[in-house]
């Protein structure tokens, strides 16, 4: 689903989970929650993050509200990101959801394989999921 779409009338569950159910913004809401980190902090902690994709994250994640950006005019200049009142709401749920995906994620590539097995399909995603996981 991409931002153009138009969600149903009155669905604003499924606008939000669009927000945060993506590859990174779980993570960086996680991290901010935690403590104010800055760009450069993020992206060592977030490990693969493109800076780009860093910075469409926060963006997106500022403009819902949910993270802070503070710029100090030092030199260079300063940008730390924290967590909202509106973002720190979200986070206990965001953490279940993160905690129920890492105890659960070999049993669903286990499900994927059977599934695959099951109707011919080529498992091998399934298995570089799974070696991905435990790299």
């Amino acid at each position: 689903m991409n931002a153009s779409e138009t969600y149903p009338s009155g669905c604003g569950a499924l606008a939000m989970l669009t927000r945060i159910a993506n590859r990174w913004s779980i993570l960086a809401l996680l991290l901010v929650a935690q403590r104010p980190h800055r760009f450069n902090e993020l992206r060592r902690a977030m490990g693969a993050i493109s800076q780009k994709m860093l910075s469409q994250t926060l963006k997106g994640l500022e403009r819902d509200g949910l993270v802070n950006r503070k710029v100090t005019p030092t030199v260079p200049v300063t940008v730390e990101y924290s967590i909202t009142e509106l973002g720190a709401s979200l986070v206990g749920s965001a953490s279940s959801l993160w905690t129920w995906s890492d105890a659960y994620f070999a049993d669903v590539v286990q499900a994927r394989a059977r599934f695959d097995l099951q109707h011919g399909l080529n498992g091998s995603s399934a298995r570089a999921e799974l070696y991905r996981a435990s790299a």
